[in-house]
């Protein structure tokens, strides 16, 4: 195995919890369990009585049957819990790769796939979202990067980092051309609930009858602290998944498993749901008008959904370089775009408290005045 550092991740790791602001988060501040539990009325007895045993290791029944209801069709058979989405990802490739096959991804995307597909040695055909079209496939390139023998195509849908939602011919092409190839598709959906305005983005599932659904609470739910993620799959795929996990994590924590509960029910999910998109509002005001007040130095496509933006600056500064400088020099961190191989981009992440949020862009604001 050909294993490659995952650069975003590591680079978020290290420094996330030793910087004064941290942009480089994509959800917004989470929910304590205090606060989760009083969304749902309920109080601490709901999950302190819970035994600290080993809990059912492809997630507990009610559990499940909670995350099946969001997708028709599906019934707890077709579900596998996970210890975040990551973890998800992982046992998709791990089980589905082999030295040599064919892989079409859209990029920019999260590079947790990119590395395992590389990392399986499998060869990587890409189709590029494009700024010009609003950060859309272009429909030549889709047809060739999922060409015949392709055996598995990935998407992040909201697209991290653009934010972008694709559009239903788009979504049509890439299920189409799958199918007629024989492809799986692994849809990364973490960031679905979490839309800016309009309805909730569609998934891929049901569209063909290979799709794998991945999705958790770290995004829309802003609970990543539980660490609870799941894939939707037909039940023989389900079934290999699941066993993939009885050489990873065994099975989730019982206390996540029993506060995601809770969060699914329909009403309490309603609210979290609700809770996130008004602070990707509010934040969102505040930080287009922040651009605005740049004088040209960024621009931005509005994210479709997710707290992220990814911002095209206009310096020759390498990206790395602009967010070393502004994690040394100004206590804020923030993604550099050649963490996703496009240069001259930041990925700024504007879920944090209101407050903290303009304090950070203030300094970023006082870095690109100095370096000009």
């Amino acid at each position: 195995m050909a294993f490659e550092p995952f650069a975003m991740e590591r680079w978020q790791s290290t420094w996330e919890n030793q910087v004064r602001f941290n942009l480089s988060e994509s959800g917004v501040h989470p929910l304590t369990a205090a606060e989760l539990l009083a969304l749902a009325g309920e109080g601490p007895d709901a999950v302190l009585r819970v035994p600290l045993g080993y809990s059912q290791s492809n997630g507990t029944e009610a559990l499940r049957s909670a995350i099946a209801a969001l997708y028709p069709g599906a019934t707890a058979g077709h579900v596998t819990v996970t210890n975040g989405s990551a973890e998800s990802n992982y046992a998709v490739c791990w089980h589905l790769l082999e030295p040599g096959d064919r892989v079409a991804m859209m990029l920019p995307n999260y590079m947790q796939t990119w590395g395992l597909a590389h990392a399986f040695q499998a060869e990587i055909w890409p189709f590029r979202l494009r700024e010009e079209l609003g950060w859309q496939p272009e429909p030549g390139e889709v047809e060739v990067a999922i060409g015949p023998g392709t055996k598995l195509v990935v998407v992040t849908n909201p697209n991290n980092p653009t934010g972008a939602v694709l559009g239903e011919r788009a979504m049509r092409q890439i299920a189409q051309r799958a199918e007629a190839v024989g492809a799986w598709i692994l849809s990364d959906e973490v960031y679905q609930g979490a839309e800016r305005a309009g309805p909730p983005t569609p998934s891929f599932w049901g569209m063909t009858e290979k799709v794998v659904v991945v999705n958790g609470l770290s995004k829309a739910y802003a609970l990543p602290g539980l660490r609870l993620g799941w894939n939707v799959a037909p039940p023989d795929l389900a079934a290999a998944l699941w066993s993939r996990k009885d050489y990873t994590t065994i099975g989730p924590g019982a206390m996540s498993d029993a506060l995601a509960t809770i969060a699914l029910r329909p009403a309490v999910r309603g609210r979290i749901l609700e809770r996130t998109r008004g602070i990707i509002r509010a934040n969102w005001t505040v930080l287009s008008e922040w651009y605005a007040s740049m004088g040209g130095e960024f621009t931005s496509r509005a994210p479709d959904a997710g707290a992220i933006s990814y911002a095209r600056y206009r310096t020759d500064e390498r990206s790395s370089e602009l967010a070393e400088r502004l994690r040394r020099d100004h206590d804020v961190l923030v993604v550099p775009g050649d963490q996703f191989e496009m240069d001259r981009f930041i990925r700024f992440g504007f879920g944090p408290p209101r407050a903290d949020l303009e304090a950070a862009l203030g300094r970023v604001a006082d870095a690109f005045h100095a370096h000009r």
